[in-house]
């Protein structure tokens, strides 16, 4: 915990100093000096929270055939491992997002939300952890026909650096890719989350978005899980 929180701020520093150049002279997109350095301290802290990628629980475990004894259990899996998933975010919240928010706001400009935002930007925290474990959770149930998905895993990773705003603010793009990268669930697990904190327009279309797309990723993830069940009982599990 202690050597990921220094590394997210070692990061953080690094992509500040980038950020802060280019909007230094002239805002982009609304984003000034404050605003930039508000967004990079933030995303840093939510890295751990929503879990951009590096989640292999559920692939190791059907490359394994550990996931047979799960599957045998008197749960819903999808459920089960969401559960789980809340309690590591809510953890992480106070170990890994607090922080470098607090470190951020004590020592570069910040602006902080209106009390009326803090409901909202919580709310869209918990939605951003349900798309990013939909997201997951159909990512890994994928081993249970690769067998093996470090591939896919690759280019969901590169996929999720540009696409959910960790990269560069989503509103840095070119004005005919802004729709383009917005219409994607990438951008409800970290950019909304970001626009929410900082009071960029009313927070209610990013939240129906984000609950939109939550439904959707956990909807595909609980058909997925069904076909994957029988692909299972057919190999002899």
């Amino acid at each position: 915990m202690v050597a990921g929180l220094a590394t997210n701020v070692a990061f953080g520093l690094l992509r500040m100093a980038v950020l802060t150049a280019a909007v230094g002279q002239t805002p982009i997109a609304g984003y000034d000096v404050a605003a930039t350095t508000t967004y990079v301290w933030l995303a840093q802290g939510l890295i751990t929270v929503v879990v951009l990628w590096g989640d292999r629980q559920l692939a190791d475990r059907v490359r394994s055939g550990d996931v047979v004894v799960d599957l045998y259990r008197p749960w819903h899996l999808q459920s089960a491992l969401l559960a789980e998933d809340v309690g590591r975010a809510g953890y992480a919240v106070l170990v890994r997002l607090a922080p470098p928010v607090a470190f951020g706001a004590v020592l570069f400009p910040f602006r902080w939300p209106s009390p009326a935002a803090w409901p909202a930007f919580a709310v869209s925290v918990a939605l951003a952890v349900a798309v990013s474990f939909g997201m997951r959770f159909l990512l890994n149930a994928t081993t249970f026909w690769l067998l093996d998905n470090r591939g896919v895993q690759a280019l969901y990773t590169a996929a999720t650096w540009v696409l959910c705003g960790l990269a560069v603010p989503l509103s840095f793009f070119p004005d005919w890719a802004v729709p383009i990268v917005w219409s994607t669930p990438f951008a409800a697990m970290l950019q909304a989350p970001v626009d929410v904190f900082l009071e960029r327009g009313s927070p209610w279309p990013l939240l129906a978005g984000q609950a939109s797309w939550a439904a959707a990723v956990l909807l595909a993830g609980h058909l997925v899980l069904r076909r994957a069940e029988r692909k299972v009982v057919v190999q002899g599990g």
